[in-house]
């Protein structure tokens, strides 16, 4: 699978109720730990005082990564989303191309 930056922020419509709100976050608590267990979800960071949402996602190309992982969120309506696709690079201390 291809990696993925992912920026996400999120906008609540105006009008919106409370308890909706609610249920949807709940909801995309548990999607977010299933796609974390099928690995298309590697880490998620938020930047401090703010409402928005840095997180490294994984697919197998950025058609499937809209359509089969970003878009089963149940905040999906009320996201956008900058992706930036990753690819190793030889200098990365953690990947297998680092050389001593």
């Amino acid at each position: 699978m291809r990696e993925f930056l992912v920026e996400i922020t999120t906008t609540v419509p105006e009008g919106t109720s409370q308890d909706e709100v609610d249920r949807r976050r709940a909801a995309e608590a548990v999607r977010a730990r299933e796609l974390a267990a099928t690995g298309n979800l590697a880490r998620l960071w938020r930047p401090v005082g703010e409402l928005r949402s840095l997180g490294i996602w994984r697919a197998f190309d950025e058609e499937e990564l809209h359509a089969k992982v970003l878009g089963t969120l149940p905040l999906r309506p009320w996201m956008t989303f900058t992706v930036t696709a990753l690819q190793s690079h030889p200098n990365d201390p953690g990947g297998t191309d680092a050389t001593p």
